[in-house]
């Protein structure tokens, strides 16, 4: 039988407040407390930057950064910027990877690396076998992280390429940017346009990528599917990819990471 992984539908939640939790859970998870679990929820406006941030791919200034209300953070995951906001799914799988197996090194033992780029795959096809669940065709794109939407659909999006030539290169839909602790627990993970406001994209160069177009599924399928419509696919799809019983929240959070307002499941 499959090992179970808990899922926990937060709802909206600040975007320092499930960075706290993860944490939390991922303590948890390393001492054997808690099963694999899966966070999904929605942030308010956030930009976040990763390992690999660069400031330069942040557009607005103070003014307008303060006048839409985005809070700006640098993060441990890996990667550039990329916008959280409402009306798309976060995902945060909290995931011990496989380190079990001992490397012997010049005489000493030492655990192995945790497969970090074999989990950025299956996160990735997670996302490509949600989406075609949901009607809308997706894909990988060799060298670049994440689950792009092909030229054939470009023409439909809000925002276009400035690529020169005359073949559109395709647009992102989901981002994903990760972390695996010295445990091996992952940490951060994945979000997946669903029906956001697409303007936030406006004040960033989303990956530090210039030219890709942004992608979301309101613009590729319609009628738009609800957030829990997407939960729903999310969460099959990860199970079948990871290989893991998905149960909705077998247990209670700790109470200072459900603030008023939050839903749980």
């Amino acid at each position: 039988m499959s090992q179970k992984c808990a899922v926990y539908k937060l709802g909206r939640l600040p975007y320092k407040l499930a960075w706290q939790l993860q944490d939390h859970l991922a303590g948890e998870i390393a001492a054997g407390q808690r099963p694999p679990t899966l966070l999904l929820l929605e942030h308010p406006h956030t930009y976040t930057f990763g390992r690999r941030g660069q400031i330069k791919n942040l557009l607005w200034d103070d003014n307008e950064l303060n006048q839409r209300g985005i809070e700006v953070l640098w993060v441990d995951r890996g990667g550039d910027v990329t916008y959280h906001g409402p009306g798309q799914l976060v995902g945060y799988p909290l995931i011990p990877l496989e380190t079990s197996r001992l490397v012997i090194t010049k005489g000493s033992a030492r655990l192995p690396p945790a497969d970090y780029v074999g989990y950025v795959r299956k996160i990735e096809q997670t996302l490509v076998t949600a989406l075609a669940r949901l009607g809308v065709v997706s894909s990988r794109l060799a060298g670049l992280t994440g689950v792009w939407v092909q030229p054939h659909s470009i023409s439909r999006l809000p925002k276009r390429s400035t690529h020169s030539n005359s073949t559109p290169p395709p647009a992102k839909i989901a981002a994903i940017g990760v972390k695996v602790d010295a445990n091996g627990v992952t940490r951060h993970g994945f979000s997946l346009n669903v029906n956001p406001d697409m303007s936030y994209w406006q004040g960033i160069i989303a990956c530090g990528l210039v030219g890709y177009p942004i992608a979301r599924i309101a613009d590729l399928h319609e009628p738009c599917p609800s957030m829990a419509q997407v939960e729903d696919s999310i969460i099959a799809s990860f199970g079948e990819v990871f290989d893991l019983q998905m149960v909705i929240a077998p247990e209670g959070l700790p109470d200072q990471f459900n603030p008023t307002g939050s839903r749980l499941t």
